[in-house]
């Protein structure tokens, strides 16, 4: 693959898009400390020079994939909205949630631990994106709350975090001993122990 200085935008574009998903599956096995940008030049089969041509850095390809990340997850999250009951609602959330997450393994994680301080703009985008995956949870779980007429008793933002520090803390567990998560019925368990 070569890096010719006038291409045309739509071929900048693949390109950068053929670079992160690269870098995303590299991100996901190794972890962001794991690969370098040399190793992603290597992978594709270019120049570290072609790949500074296209990212500045390690940190821009790793947000860009961080942001798909999201927006995948963000889908997954918001496809469970067109379930019938909150019931329904939320054990699929539960599930997509961890399938996803096992799935992605380091980036997921990536989205739960904070790196050095020399990633100070890293570890912005990812609470950033965190912040945003706890408010498209929060919904399902007012709903959870009106539902069982809890409204009064649990604060629905402290019910959402103690739902996704659950899920997380059940993924970082899984993809550190390297076994492989049922999440049919870890969801069906986390929703007895919560409700």
């Amino acid at each position: 693959m070569k890096t010719i200085i006038n291409q045309p935008e739509d071929v900048i574009q693949d390109t950068k898009k053929y670079i992160i998903d690269t870098a995303r599956q590299f991100f996901s096995e190794y972890s962001y400390l794991g690969v370098s940008m040399n190793d992603i030049a290597k992978k594709l089969d270019i120049t570290k020079a072609a790949l500074y041509y296209h990212f500045t850095g390690k940190s821009e390809i790793y947000e860009k994939v961080l942001g798909e990340v999201f927006d995948d997850l963000s889908l997954t999250i918001t496809e469970v909205m067109n379930e019938a009951t909150i019931d329904k609602k939320l054990y699929k959330l539960i599930k997509n949630y961890l399938d996803f997450g096992f799935k992605e393994k380091n980036l997921i994680k990536a989205l739960m631990l904070k790196l050095s301080p020399a990633d100070d703009q890293i570890t912005k985008c990812i609470a950033k994106l965190r912040e945003q995956v706890t408010n498209l949870i929060q919904p399902v779980m007012e709903e959870v709350l009106v539902s069982k007429k809890l409204t009064n008793k649990v604060d629905s933002r402290l019910l959402t975090s103690m739902l996704t520090s659950m899920m997380d803390g059940l993924l970082l567990e899984y993809s550190f001993f390297n076994k492989k998560i049922n999440s049919a019925k870890i969801s069906d368990q986390i929703i007895a122990v919560l409700f």
